[in-house]
């Protein structure tokens, strides 16, 4: 049995769900979220928890187990709570601001990145850190990592996007002598 795939999810007040034959539908506070089911495994709700359950024990449907339990658990936590990322500038004249519905940013570049953000993403920005909001796990982590790969940090100075948090392994500039 998977260890994350028999763990029930539970269901917060002001949630509802609804599991369909090939659908889950998830609503909440923040919005909606729906997610397909996969074949193979089955989806109930019991006692204000949702329980994944699978039909036999064949290699795939053990791989798409713990999948589907993870993934209805980020709609619940997306739907009541949301998620968001922090991003961190750093160099001198780098700088971000809001531009209607996107980003422009100053990188350094003879001209100015302008980055749109999808739908259903929120940003704010405050001095050198961009907070990306948003109700879907991946929707948010995968706009923080485009935003992350307009400048990614060099490793000598440490100027570019990184995440707030994250450690960027520093090296030594030139360490030998002229002969």
């Amino acid at each position: 049995m998977s260890r994350i795939g028999k763990l029930p999810v539970a269901i917060p007040s002001g949630v509802t769900i609804t599991v369909d034959q090939d659908t889950i539908i998830v609503n909440g506070s923040k919005g909606s979220l729906t997610q397909f089911t996969m074949p193979g495994l089955g989806v109930k709700i019991e006692d204000n928890q949702i329980v994944v359950s699978r039909e036999n024990d064949e290699p795939m449907n053990r791989a798409k187990h713990g999948l589907m339990r993870a993934l209805i658990n980020n709609m619940v936590i997306g739907v009541s709570t949301g998620f968001t990322k922090q991003l961190e500038i750093n160099g001198v004249g780098y700088r971000v601001a809001m531009a209607g519905n996107g980003l422009k940013l100053n990188l350094g570049f003879s001209h100015d990145v302008n980055y749109a953000l999808p739908a259903g993403i929120t940003a704010t920005v405050e001095q050198n850190i961009i907070t990306i909001s948003g109700i879907s796990k991946q929707q948010v982590g995968q706009a923080a990592a485009e935003i992350r790969a307009l400048k990614k940090p060099e490793p000598y100075k440490g100027k570019g996007i990184k995440y707030v948090g994250e450690r960027i392994i520093r090296k030594s500039g030139k360490s030998g002598k002229d002969k």
